[in-house]
Order: structure tokens, then C-alpha cells, then sequence
């Protein structure tokens, strides 16, 4: 066999920006074309947008027509967020949606003594909503306050590309349970969307209509569509009507009854559940969750500039990202969401999954998202389906940004052993910590933490139970006091460094400049 040359062998340079994109973050596809990837956009957050009130609106004492204003409040609120955010934020092509991170500290309010005594449901709902909104309006300084200070920037300094590694990757991998998992509930639904989604994704992306890659691009809605009927026969033709609670839940297309329960037209406004109530207590756990929702939010914000074949976004962008997310969370209390504020991982998977990283597609998706929670029985049609359906999807999207994290490691050296064992450990325990207080909560119906101090808890079982936080606190200590002293090169910070700052990089002004020439009244540091 002849030996083979150094030459020949296959050598990738790492690169500054993802290639193979058609439109990158400032570069857009035509009207006809955004729209229908804003559209399809719109329809992917709908997953979480369900989500959390149909699992938090019943347990605050809510009844359907609760859970339907819910949704459309907080997809009103997202399209907001996510217009402030791409204007005037990072403007990277990111969706602000809820956050489930914000879960722990609400199921505390929502089991609170006081709360709980309340015998009329619609009532407890409406003061356990409000006693959300007060402690979601008095946590969000703590974002806007690191934000606008640019004090998260300067904390970014002891960030380092090996460091951001297992952040974003868990951004990925730790919601790995909303995955499979739930495909398994209704695997006759789940599995076949998901296969159908990656052979017309994947292995059909080469058909082109008219000079477009349709299938690459809209296979997406084509499978939910296709499904979709499918699951609705299923319904229709008696599949179910014997089958475990649990499977009908997961499979019927006919149980979220947000469409009889929706108002056809319904604006929401701030304050419509009342005057928010203010406790310390809850607003101290619910600091926990709006920490862990920023760290979670850096992380997809490297993966989305990464998607978006733009460079990594620098710190003084980044903080001024972390303030808007904060004013985001300001806007979820004030409106009444039932939950804060952070970047949408499945989308973010998205922008990989159609190589478009435009910002123009996700601000039509926003207005998608204003417009159908306002005529709120259109909406509430696309939110009927079945959560397998989404379940599915996520599976691919998740595991897009998960490898986009372990596409750092080409800017570090992964033949040091010190950098093998950061990763390693980092990866390891950002999953094996927040599964263990997940198997604990489950099983004690609550969390390690459970003191007298309710707000202690809050902070410790929030904090711990978040993947890319604990790889956070893991890979960015062991980075900065691991034989420091000659290991730049290998951390990837000469790469790094040039991203640091906004004018390190000339493309750095060409996508993160703010419109309407405001960057004369607010200059770049």
C-alpha cells in the first residue's frame, strides 16, 4: 500500500464564518420567498408557545379560555421581542420566545400557601398570574442592568472559544428530553415526521423548482402538513377513542381546544390580568431563572451568528443584546406571558436546516406571530398541533445546534490534553447535574434544594437544573485557572481576540450596526 503524503492528506482551515449560505444575516431572498420562511418560522415556535401555558395555566387554577389568551399574549409579546431584538439588539436573525427556564420558580408561586387556599379557579388564576408578573417585572433589572452597564461584557472577557464549546452545545443537547422522548408518547405521529422531514431536507435538497430549493428550504411545513392530515385521520377515523389518556393527549388533534376557546379578534395589552403583586420572595427565585435564561441566550446567540455566516458577535453587542432580552422580560411581566424571555433554540436550528441566515425572514416572522395572536381563532389553528408533531422537528433542530457548538473546537487544539479534559468534563457534568435534580424533582416532587427559604431553593434548583449554565460555571473556572499561563494559543484566543471588540473586525460593522444611523448617539465600545 503506498504510503500517504502529508499533502494529500485533507486539511479544513477553520473559517470565520459558516460557508454554503445563500443569504447570510444582511443579504435577503426575495418578498415571495421571505414570507413563506418567515411563515414557516412562525409555525416552529408554536411549539413552545403551547407549551408552556398548557403546562402551567391548569395548574394556576385556569380554565381553557385562560390558556387561549395565554398563547396569544405570548405570541403577541415574542413578535415584539423579537422586532426590538433584531432592530436594536445583537440584530441577529434569533426568535425571542419563552423560556423554560422560568418553569421552577413559577411552579414555587403557583404552590404558594396563600395562592393555593383560593377555592375559585379563575380567581387563583388571575392573582397567581399577577404574582408572576410582579416578580418577572422586578427581575428583569437584573438583565437590563448587565446589560446597558456592559457589565455581561466585561464578564465576556474570561470567555474563550474552547470555553464556548460545551455552553453552546448544551444549548443543544440539554433540551434532549423535549425530543425523543415525546415522539415516543405518539411514535405512529413522531416517527414518521421524522423521517419524512430528513429525507425531504437532506437527502432530496437538491430538487430545485424554478432555480429554488424548495424541499431544503419549506420541507418543514410540507411534513407538519402532510402530518398533520395524518394525525387528523387518525382522530376522525376512531384511532384513539380506546387508548390511554396519555396517547390521546399526544396524538388527537382535537383536544388543545384553543380554536372554540379563542376570541376571533383579541389584542392584548399590558396589565389586562390586573395590577401585578410584588413579593421579595418570589422575585428572588425568579432572579435564578432570568441568570440562567442570559447564560442560555449567549450561547444561542454564538450559534445563531454562526448560522447566520456572520462573525461572533462582540461583547459590547452582545451585553446590548442581554439589555433588550431584559426589556423582553420586562414586557412578558407587564403583558402577563407566564414566563420570561430568552433566544429560541429550535429556531436558531432553523436558519441551519434552510442554510438562510436573513434577519429581514425572522422580522416577517414577528409580524406573523403580532398578527395571528391578534385574530386569535387563525392562530389558535396552526397552535392545534399535536406537540409529537414539534417533537420531531426538534430532534433535527436541536441536534443543529448542538454540533455548531463542537464546531468551536476547530479554533483550539484538541491534541492538549488540558482542553480534552475541560470539554470532556464540562460536557459531562452540564449533563449529568441538571439530570440528577430533574430524577430528584420527579421523584421527591421536589428539588434537592428544599429549605425554609423558598427563594434559596428557587435559586439553587433553577440554577442547577439548566445544562448550559453548570457548563458554564464548569468550562469557564477550569479555563481561567488550568495552566493558563501558556495556553492562548491553545484556548483559540489569538482567533478570538479580533472578535472582542467591535472595531477588532471590519464585518463586525456590517452587522451589527444599529439602523437609522443610531450609532452616532450610541457609539460602540
Amino acid at each position: 500500500m503506498a504510503e500517504v503524503k502529508p499533502e494529500d492528506m485533507v486539511h479544513h482551515m477553520p473559517m470565520d464564518q459558516l460557508q454554503g449560505f445563500e443569504y447570510c444575516i444582511d443579504s435577503n431572498p426575495s418578498w415571495g420567498e421571505g414570507i413563506a420562511l418567515g411563515f414557516q418560522h412562525y409555525v416552529l415556535s408554536l411549539g413552545t408557545a403551547v407549551m408552556i401555558p398548557t403546562m402551567l395555566v391548569q395548574l394556576m387554577g385556569g380554565n381553557d379560555n385562560d390558556k387561549a389568551k395565554v398563547v396569544q399574549t405570548l405570541l403577541f409579546v415574542t413578535g415584539i421581542k423579537t422586532l426590538l431584538q433584531t432592530l436594536f439588539g445583537t440584530r441577529l436573525p434569533t426568535i425571542m420566545g419563552g423560556s423554560y427556564a422560568y418553569v421552577v420558580p413559577i411552579l414555587s408561586i403557583i404552590r404558594d400557601p396563600s395562592l393555593v387556599q383560593i377555592a375559585d379557579g379563575h380567581t387563583r388564576f388571575l392573582q397567581t398570574m399577577r404574582a408572576i408578573q410582579g416578580s418577572l417585572i422586578v427581575s428583569s433589572s437584573i438583565q437590563i442592568i448587565l446589560g446597558y452597564s456592559q457589565l455581561w461584557a466585561i464578564c465576556s472577557r474570561f470567555f474563550s472559544p474552547l470555553g464556548m464549546v460545551p455552553v453552546i452545545a448544551l444549548v443543544g443537547l440539554g433540551l434532549f428530553e423535549r425530543g425523543f422522548p415525546v415522539v415516543g408518547k405518539c411514535v405512529e405521529i413522531g416517527l414518521p415526521m421524522l423521517i419524512l422531514f430528513v429525507a425531504l431536507s437532506q437527502y432530496l435538497k437538491h430538487v430545485h423548482v424554478r432555480h429554488v430549493p424548495v424541499l431544503e428550504r419549506f420541507s418543514m411545513l410540507m411534513c407538519i402538513a402532510l402530518v398533520w392530515v395524518y394525525a387528523h385521520i387518525l382522530t376522525a377515523s376512531g384511532a384513539y377513542k380506546h387508548t390511554a389518556l396519555v396517547t390521546q393527549i399526544n396524538c388527537r388533534t382535537d383536544l388543545a381546544n384553543l380554536i372554540s376557546s379563542s376570541q376571533w379578534i383579541s389584542i392584548p395589552y399590558p396589565l389586562q390580568w390586573g395590577a401585578p403583586t410584588f413579593s421579595a420572595d418570589h422575585a428572588f427565585g425568579m432572579m435564578a431563572a432570568v441568570l440562567v435564561s442570559l447564560i442560555e441566550t449567549t450561547g444561542a446567540f454564538q450559534a445563531a451568528a454562526r448560522l447566520a455566516s456572520a462573525t461572533p458577535p462582540p461583547a459590547y453587542v452582545l451585553s446590548r443584546g442581554i439589555g433588550w432580552q431584559g426589556i423582553g422580560t420586562l414586557l412578558d411581566g407587564l403583558f402577563g406571558t407566564g414566563t420570561g424571555s430568552t433566544v429560541s433554540v429550535e429556531n436558531v436550528g432553523l436558519l441551519g436546516s434552510t442554510r438562510v441566515g436573513s434577519r429581514r425572514v425572522i422580522q416577517i416572522s414577528a409580524g406573523f406571530m403580532i398578527f395571528f395572536s391578534m385574530l386569535g381563532k387563525f392562530g389558535a389553528l396552526f397552535a392545534s398541533i399535536p406537540f409529537t408533531i414539534f417533537a420531531a422537528i426538534y430532534c433535527v433542530m436541536f441536534g443543529i445546534v448542538a454540533a455548531v457548538g463542537l464546531s468551536f473546537m476547530q479554533f483550539t487544539n484538541m491534541n492538549s490534553m488540558r482542553n480534552l479534559f475541560i470539554i470532556g468534563v464540562s460536557l459531562f457534568l452540564g449533563l449529568s447535574i441538571p439530570e440528577y435534580f430533574s430524577r430528584y424533582s420527579t421523584s421527591s416532587r421536589q428539588g434537592p434544594a428544599h429549605t425554609k427559604a423558598g427563594w434559596f431553593n428557587d435559586y439553587i434548583n433553577t440554577i442547577f437544573s439548566s445544562p448550559p449554565t453548570v457548563a458554564l460555571f464548569v468550562s469557564v473556572l477550569l479555563d481561567n485557572t488550568l495552566d493558563v499561563r501558556d495556553a492562548a494559543r491553545d484556548r483559540g484566543m489569538p482567533w478570538w481576540a479580533r472578535f472582542r471588540t467591535f472595531r477588532g473586525d471590519s464585518r463586525n460593522e456590517e452587522f451589527y450596526t444599529l439602523p437609522f444611523n443610531l450609532n452616532r448617539f450610541f457609539p460602540p465600545s
